[in-house]
């Protein structure tokens, strides 16, 4: 059920990043009107939809790589999500100095880093199970 409900929002980030970029930003920041999104912004949540949906359906048969990188990325998200945040706000955003911050940003940056390991964890059939690959859930 969970690696169904990841490999949906995974979907939903790949077709339409827009309403995901906007929720983020209304539960992120204080003044999310203030934006001024870069207009690569909307291909970074593609690729972050991507590769969920590509680790969730592919398993083990997909790219280690991918799945190590997903699985890196969920770890320092974990350990270091301030300078993360400050990344990938310059990577997102014009206008980074005028955005403000909600007090919750970094634990949902490691609860997000959190959630990245658990698509990788979810990835790897368990005892040779073919979850991975589209099978029923264990």
């Amino acid at each position: 059920m969970l690696r169904k409900l990841l490999l949906g929002f995974g979907l939903a980030e790949l077709a339409k990043p827009r309403p995901v970029i906007e929720a983020c930003e209304r539960i992120g920041l204080e003044n999310p009107s203030a934006t001024e999104r870069r207009p690569q912004a909307l291909w970074g949540a593609r690729l972050e939809g991507l590769v969920f949906v590509w680790a969730l359906l592919r398993g083990r048969d997909g790219s280690t790589v991918i799945t190590a990188l997903l699985g890196l990325a969920g770890t320092i998200l974990v350990v270091l999500p301030r300078p993360i945040i400050e990344l990938s706000q310059s990577l997102v955003y014009e206008n980074t100095a005028e955005l403000e911050l909600k007090s919750w940003v970094v634990p949902a940056t490691r609860l997000l880093g959190v959630l990245y390991l658990l698509v990788v964890a979810l990835a790897r059939p368990v005892n040779g199970d073919s979850t991975a690959t589209g099978g029923e859930d264990a």
